[in-house]
């Protein structure tokens, strides 16, 4: 059965990747494609729908990212947001213009409820703007079904022809019932049926993979975080005893997380695996020494991840495809599949050698979410403390140390972070206790969640990520009465939905103060402590 798909044409808006989140949430496939892709290859796909992103530019400046007139005659149903809602009526010979007052963040609206979109909606609510330009003069066949005092034309439709166009931002969750707009949008207009889930996913996967592999011979590239995980246990299920499974501890782990993954993974866990570790920590900070720049311990860590590889396929034999646990948005990220600036280069993706002495990678949740991810790995049986254990990124605690990376920082900051994560476990058990279960039920704040050894309900500060980091700061201090010059350690909390877009945890002040102590008193090489309140974006969740 082909699997129905809406397309995403980016023009460099900062939530491309919101937009097809929220496709998904719809339960129909989407795929993010640059504006410059060529037409053909759009129409080849047989999209559903198209959805056109925002982006920074002016649609009548000189340059500026456009559109084929043909986009808007296909009869493929046509949703322009914000930058794509300008150009839309740019193209079909509407006006847009820079006006006096331009509006950014929560703004009031008035929806007009005889459009498919807001039919039902409350008339008058909260959307998210963000715009210099708006649409002064709208094409012909449509007409206005939303503004704003400032914006008379906040959203227009030609229903007729299945063009809609928003000024503001329903993929935003400051957008009150913006995710049901695009869902009417898929479901309602497009026609799509909503069928696209992870059971379905998972058997497709398995039976893809079979196929490719054929009677070849699989290594997979075994973290032990969420992606890896996953990844392994869909190969297992596909190949069997095809696959080996190497785990390369580079010894950027956090705090006796090596002995953890062999744990579960090794010859004693519950899965049929072959499973070698490499220990490997001291090759790496050798070739580490020295490397301050980010994005080149990325390219070191990721080319050293290859090498290893390499080295132990040569043991095993010939090997056929290596197996990676990439995701979309590492893909997005890293400057493929869209339109927007690359923000880093990441382990799976932009950081691998030219040079790979395997035939193929597969990568089978490359075109899945973290929260999709999650999903597959509990259709696979995987316990659901593994599955939504918290993101760790490729390149480890490489990326959590600012500066060059050595074996005494590294211990730093494995011996901060674990203080950290103890520190949150109790506080949330001990909320827990003090919360009954009647109460905890009522409040509409709360969310059962699974992770890190928690489960049930959990308190309305509980990060969905949260880790130390080794800054390159150094500044004076007194303890005992002596003078110090040591690190400062900086503690990352954010709570988010699809980690895309992310705010601080407002984790009580005691916790913080108690983790502050600890740290100070307990880890060597410190005595400092900061909190990041730095919302994504314009920050990033990790660091480096």
């Amino acid at each position: 059965m082909e699997k129905e798909l809406v397309v995403v044409i980016d023009y460099g808006g900062q939530y491309n990747q919101l937009v097809a989140r929220r496709v998904r949430e719809s339960n129909v496939y989407c795929e993010i494609y640059s504006y410059k892709t060529d037409p053909d290859k759009i129409w080849a796909l047989n999209p559903k729908g198209i959805i056109l992103t925002g982006g920074p530019n002016s649609c009548y400046a000189e340059g500026a990212p456009g559109a084929p007139k043909e986009l808007f005659e296909k009869g493929i149903p046509v949703l322009g947001l914000c930058y794509g809602a300008q150009m839309m009526m740019h193209v079909l010979g509407g006006r847009v213009e820079t006006p006096e007052v331009g509006e950014y963040g929560k703004t009031e609206i008035h929806y007009d409820g005889s459009s498919v979109l807001f039919k039902g909606l409350p008339e008058k609510s909260v959307c998210w703007m963000s715009h210099f330009d708006r649409i002064a003069e709208l094409a012909e066949g449509f007409c206005i079904t939303a503004h704003t005092a400032d914006c008379p034309v906040a959203a227009c439709e030609n229903a007729g022809k299945g063009l809609y166009a928003l000024q503001f931002h329903p993929e935003v969750l400051h957008t009150v019932n913006g995710t049901e707009m695009i869902r009417r949008f898929v479901i309602e207009v497009c026609g799509c049926k909503g069928d696209w889930r992870m059971d379905s996913f998972v058997e497709e996967q398995i039976a893809l993979i079979r196929e490719k592999v054929g009677r070849g011979k699989v290594l997979c590239a075994l973290s032990g975080g969420v992606d890896s995980s996953v990844a392994a246990v869909l190969l297992s299920r596909a190949v069997g005893n095809q696959l080996t499974c190497v785990f390369v501890d580079h010894g950027l782990l956090r705090k006796n997380e090596g002995d953890e993954v062999e744990e579960v993974f090794g010859p004693d866990g519950p899965y049929q695996l072959n499973f070698i570790r490499v220990n490997a920590k001291d090759r790496y900070y050798s070739k580490l020494a020295g490397v301050t720049e980010p994005e080149k311990k990325r390219k070191i860590i990721g080319e050293e991840f290859i090498r290893v590889f390499e080295e132990e396929a040569k043991k095993i034999g010939a090997v056929d495809f290596l197996v990676q646990g990439t995701i979309y948005p590492d893909v997005v990220e890293s400057g493929l599949g869209g339109e927007s600036a690359v923000i880093k280069s990441h382990h799976n993706v932009g950081g691998l050698p030219e040079y790979v002495d395997f035939k193929e990678i597969i990568e089978p949740l490359r075109d899945l979410f973290k929260d999709e991810v999650r999903k597959a790995g509990l259709e696979l049986g995987i316990p659901g403390k593994l599955v939504y254990r918290q993101p760790f990124p490729g390149p480890g605690l490489g990326i959590r140390i600012i500066g060059e990376i050595t074996e005494k920082k590294v211990r730093i900051v494995q011996e901060a972070d674990a203080i950290y994560r103890e520190e949150i476990e109790k506080a949330v058990i001990a909320w827990q206790k003090s919360v009954s279960s009647k109460a905890a039920q009522k409040s509409e704040f709360l969310r059962p969640a699974e992770g890190e050894g928690l489960s049930g309900q959990l308190p309305p500060w509980m990060p969905d990520q949260y880790f130390a980091v080794l800054t390159n700061v150094r500044s004076v201090g007194v303890m005992g009465d002596e003078r110090t010059y040591d690190y400062a350690v900086a503690l990352r909390a954010v709570q988010t939905i699809d980690f895309m877009t992310a705010e601080s945890a407002q984790i009580p002040f005691s916790v913080l103060q108690t983790v502050m102590s600890r740290i100070i008193n307990e880890v060597k090489g410190v005595n400092r402590v900061f909190y990041d309140l730095t919302s994504k974006p314009p920050g990033t969740i990790e660091y480096e």
